[in-house]
């Protein structure tokens, strides 16, 4: 429930409504308006390519090796963006902070981005979709990579003054996420009415699970 609702202070109750997809509150790091197919991508990880290894020195000999170092991953990382472009990946919804050579990028390549969303977040949209977070393929660009999730919407959303991303996800199961956006004149009106939701909302899964038994 908590990843299904967003409360917003300062407006009446009456403009309560519910949403299509889910609602990130959150802004884009990247934001790129594409129409037609969208696939999406989970990351956990940083996708600016590490020159080493954890655990293991990385030595420097002259300002040349380290330049070279500098272009060796400034090519990587866009011959990573242009691999997510050629299989249709044009969202990337990521668990960390994604570096500025990443976000470049993504932006030259027309690839969205949004960062630091949460592991219940994450979790969310991969019942929701049935993909899980991307793991890089190393030096292999040719691959198609097929955890990819079906997006039909992906917008920003203004909630007053809050900046949000608002996504439309294909379920792989009955499940269809809406996001309740409540509305009250101020944050303790709105606890306590989510909170009256949620407990109406856990006495109707108990009563359709004894139904079921």
């Amino acid at each position: 429930f908590a990843e299904l609702h967003a409360a917003v202070p300062g407006l009446p109750l009456a403009s309560s409504r519910v949403l299509p997809g889910i609602v990130l509150r959150r802004d884009f790091a990247a934001y790129c308006p594409t129409d037609g197919e969208l696939r999406a991508l989970l990351v956990t990880e940083p996708l600016r390519p590490a020159l080493t290894a954890p655990g293991v020195e990385f030595v420097v000999d002259s300002e040349g090796q380290y330049q070279a170092s500098l272009r060796w991953i400034t090519n990587r990382t866009e011959a990573l963006m242009k691999h997510f472009r050629s299989n249709n990946v044009k969202l990337l919804l990521s668990s960390v902070k994604q570096e500025e050579v990443v976000i470049y990028y993504a932006k030259l390549y027309g690839v969205s981005v949004v960062e630091y969303l949460s592991s219940e977040e994450m979790a969310l949209i991969s019942e929701i979709t049935g993909v899980s977070p991307y793991a890089p393929f190393g030096d292999n660009m040719d691959g198609e990579i097929t955890e990819t999730a079906a997006v039909t919407f992906c917008q920003p959303l203004l909630l007053v003054s809050k900046r949000c991303v608002h996504i439309g996800f294909t379920s792989v199961s009955a499940f269809q996420p809406h996001c309740l956006i409540l509305c009250g004149p101020v944050d303790g009106v709105n606890e306590q009415h989510a909170a009256a939701l949620q407990e109406a909302f856990t006495m109707l899964q108990q009563l359709f699970r004894t139904v079921d038994q």
